[in-house]
């Protein structure tokens, strides 16, 4: 980025179209800019920022952090140069330090591999103590390195499955109770849907998994003569509306709307799966259909990531592996077939629900970050009134969580678990989802409040460590969302001041 004074606000976009320009869409990487909210950053904006010798001055505003960040491309890749700019940040005596190490080594003509090993951590230290604006992966592997407590960083898509079946070799007598009785309310003629929803808010075994979402999304009807009929009508449907109307995914109309979700997809995580040539096929598919389908919002980022979750758990139909290291190709055609209608019909179903999120302006967003701001204020000031001395916007960090439903915040075995309880609640996504935002929140309060300046506290907001989390954590993360809920959701006035 550029740090000169006549520099553009950081949520403005040039309007400019140029050849080759693909038209804005508001979701994840362009939240709405709204004037009133950010009117202190533009007078910010107008005022060149004074020079004052010595140590930079830590950034305190979302002007001054955009002002001294530089991107990625901005900075070579070349090591020398990076261990130089290390050098220059680091107290001299750290520097002699880990150089006497080497030399210790050189002396004593120990193990040339002992030697290297030792040089090779020498230069990870160094460089993850480069400031965030270095260089592009160095940049994320200090971010990594410099949160509190943060643990060895491992595979993002590491067990996806839950971890009932993939922590243990063999499911313990609870869990296999839990399947037993998930099993004979699913054998039934007639599913008691409440009943299921009781025993799927704590989590549904992978075994059963697929059928209960289909049920609890309501795609599926609770009449187990119907469903067969259902799921073929359905289907049939589907590939109806690709015949109809995926052709024309490069008429002028759709040919933005089709480019964007091309682009969208590689950025989608897990990467192992996603960039598999017929993943990302089914994918375009399904969202281009449904943006198609849905024209008062049509095609929106953030939707894109909503698809995930429900196609790896139709997979798990097919397969007993996990799906990180599965060719999803070599499954038969109907398989593949099935899938894809399922998660498009399922995912339909859920935005159904908060279709709001994702219309112009997108005030279902709004609205949740403003109730969010409210209801942390109320339930933990401590940290509200730190965000606020150091002027850091709940739109600033909650936007994401909104639009894509904590997905890029959780590992994917997580969201798939949280996803149990989210359709296991009445208006899971649309409102409980507000809850598990502010308890998710509060969690890192510590860590909040250790962190003395903005610059700090959006790195530690937009990478919180919750690589290595798995059932336990997401559990007491829902206890303490239903607390919430249990105490606001029918009072509302408890936490309007």
């Amino acid at each position: 980025m550029s740090s000169d004074g006549n520099k553009k606000q950081f949520w403005k976009r040039n309007a400019a179209k140029v050849p080759g320009s693909i038209q804005h869409v508001y979701g994840a990487q362009h939240p709405p800019f709204d004037p009133l909210l950010h009117a202190n950053l533009i007078k910010a904006g107008n005022k060149p920022p004074p020079a004052t010798p010595g140590k930079p001055k830590k950034a305190t505003t979302f002007q001054e952090f955009e002002s001294i960040t530089s991107d990625a491309w901005d900075v070579g890749d070349d090591d020398d140069e990076l261990l130089a700019m290390a050098a220059q940040n680091l107290n001299i005596e750290v520097v002699m330090e880990t150089a006497n190490k080497v030399n210790y080594f050189k002396l004593h003509r120990l193990n040339p591999l002992d030697v290297c090993l030792c040089v090779y951590a020498a230069l990870i230290s160094l460089i993850s103590l480069l400031p965030p604006d270095a260089a592009g992966e160095h940049a994320a592997l200090h971010r990594q390195r410099s949160l509190p407590h943060r643990p060895p960083v491992i595979p993002l898509v590491a067990r996806m499955a839950d971890q009932n079946t993939s922590g243990t070799p063999a499911m313990t007598e609870r869990e296999a109770s839990r399947l037993d009785k998930f099993k004979q309310l699913l054998a039934g003629p007639n599913t008691d849907l409440d009943e299921l929803r009781k025993l799927s808010w704590s989590g549904i075994p992978r075994q059963v998994r697929p059928i209960a979402w289909k049920l609890l999304s309501g795609y599926l009807p609770a009449n187990a003569e119907r469903r067969e009929s259902v799921l073929q009508r359905k289907r049939q449907e589907y590939f109806g509306f690709i015949q109809q109307y995926y052709d024309s995914r490069n008429d002028e109309h759709h040919q933005d709307t089709y480019r964007q979700i091309h682009i969208d997809i590689p950025r989608m995580s897990p990467e192992s799966l996603v960039l598999q040539p017929k993943v990302t096929e089914i994918f375009e598919r399904i969202l281009f259909i449904w943006a198609i389908r849905h024209p008062a919002s049509g095609y929106v980022q953030g939707i894109n990531d909503l698809v995930t979750p429900f196609f790896v758990v139709f997979v798990f139909e097919y397969i007993e592996e996990e799906v990180e290291n599965f060719d999803v190709s070599s499954l038969q055609e109907e398989a593949l077939r099935n899938i894809e209608a399922d998660s498009f019909w399922c995912m339909s179903k859920l935005l159904d629900g908060i279709q709001d999120n994702y219309t112009f302006a997108q005030p279902g967003i709004q609205k949740k970050v403003k109730a969010l701001e409210e209801l942390v204020s109320r339930i933990d000031e401590s940290v509200h009134r730190h965000m606020q001395q150091y002027e850091v916007e709940y739109l600033q960090f909650a936007f994401r969580w909104m639009n894509n439903l904590l997905m890029r915040e959780l590992p994917l075995r997580c969201t798939i678990r949280l996803w149990d309880t989210y359709q296991a609640e009445p208006e899971g996504f649309s409102h409980f989802h507000l809850y598990v935002c502010a308890a998710f929140l509060v969690r890192w309060r510590k860590e909040i409040l250790e962190e003395r300046d903005f610059q700090g506290l959006m790195i530690l907001l937009q990478n919180l460590p919750t690589m290595h989390w798995g059932n336990e954590e997401v559990s007491v993360l829902l206890a303490e969302a239903y607390r919430l809920k249990f105490a606001f959701a029918d009072a509302p006035n408890h936490y309007k001041r």
